[in-house]
């Protein structure tokens, strides 16, 4: 089969592979992908990599380099093991990418699956991933779709589970203000899914209008800021009531700016959600953070039970998920047309799905 396989820092090639075997072992699945997304972390590994990718063989799954990328994916299932009871051939799935431990370690005994010092991912630190004609997983990775569903939307929970899951760690709820850091893929996902949960006003910053510009054709309502001429904080602030700030910041960048903006626009208690991976550390104003009584609070991934809760919110029209997308490709198009594109400072393009049919 194709797939499109990470061997170091700009080197992604399309190979044939051997497929996986057409009857999974006990407890897994084989699916036929359908379509994948990009990812930030795709695009990092593309640009610096390894970087989550092991180098020598992971200590859960065993996986290592060369690695099939993907891990925001869904696809068809073609094949079931022993013991599977979620799925049956012929159904369309949306893959949760999260492996770990089932039992035994000390997060996975209390659900907490995500936060697993074994975690990997498939597209990542699994032998499988989205990038390639088929993948084989876990049965608790993959998550049947409803007929009101696309291929497409299946291949977005995944993004849409993280920001789902950072207004969930914000507190957003109905009458909210929220800032977002950030008007890439997250950071737009991150405003539906606030508006999803009735935030009633949404502000994003960005130092690129083009993607300002798309976000409000999304949201006509958005107030959008670009801090190269306007100061977050001030934005916010002069149109907050009392002139407060908002009720949440979430920072979908991993940008030292965009985080202390964050900081600066929200209320005295108020709550910033940390989503985007910072690469370094970041020094904050935190006589600031003590003075304004603020929570400051993490979001790593997703709990793994999200998904039936984001493929309803999408299913169901809530959470249009879709409208991030800016360009479908085929396999062989990915690096030039996918991962060069989206790494072009000048580029357009904000989500990008590969159809594997193609």
């Amino acid at each position: 089969m194709r797939a499109l396989r990470f061997h170091a820092a700009r080197d992604l090639r399309l190979e044939q592979i051997s497929p996986p075997d057409r009857k999974p072992a006990a407890g897994q699945v084989l699916i036929r992908n359908r379509f994948v997304g990009i990812c930030g972390t795709d695009l990092h590994e593309y640009a610096y990599g390894p970087i989550f990718i092991p180098k020598e063989p992971h200590p859960y799954t065993g996986a290592h380099g060369p690695q099939i990328l993907g891990h925001e994916f869904g696809g068809v299932v073609e094949g079931v093991g022993d013991c599977v009871s979620t799925v049956a051939v012929g159904d369309r799935v949306s893959v949760q990418p999260l492996i770990m431990p089932r039992a035994g370690d000390y997060f996975a005994d209390r659900g907490l699956y995500h936060l697993s010092t074994d975690l990997a991912l498939a597209g990542l630190s699994w032998h499988w991933g989205g990038m390639a004609e088929y993948a084989t997983l876990n049965d608790y990775n993959v998550q049947k779709i409803p007929d009101a569903m696309s291929d497409e939307e299946a291949a977005l929970v995944e993004p849409t589970a993280v920001a789902v899951y950072a207004c969930d760690r914000g507190g957003v709820t109905a009458g909210s203000s929220v800032l977002i850091t950030g008007a890439g893929p997250i950071g737009i996902l991150t405003l539906l899914a606030a508006r999803a949960a009735g935030a009633a006003q949404l502000f994003v910053s960005d130092i690129n209008d083009a993607r300002l510009a798309f976000a409000k054709s999304i949201l006509p309502d958005l107030i959008t800021i670009n801090p190269e001429r306007d100061g977050p904080g001030d934005v916010v602030r002069s149109m907050s009531e009392g002139n407060v700030g908002c009720d949440v910041a979430i920072e979908c960048v991993g940008n030292e700016h965009a985080l202390k903006a964050c900081v600066d626009a929200v209320r005295k208690q108020g709550v910033v959600v940390q989503t985007g991976l910072h690469p370094h550390e970041n020094p904050l104003d935190w006589f600031q953070v003590t003075f304004k009584d603020i929570d400051l609070r993490g979001s790593w991934a997703y709990p793994t039970h999200y998904w039936p809760r984001v493929i309803r919110l999408i299913a169901s029209g809530l959470l249009p998920a879709s409208k991030v997308v800016t360009n479908t490709i085929t396999l062989d198009q990915a690096v030039a047309q996918g991962f060069d594109a989206l790494l072009d400072p000048a580029g357009k393009q904000l989500k990008i799905l590969i159809d594997l049919s193609k």
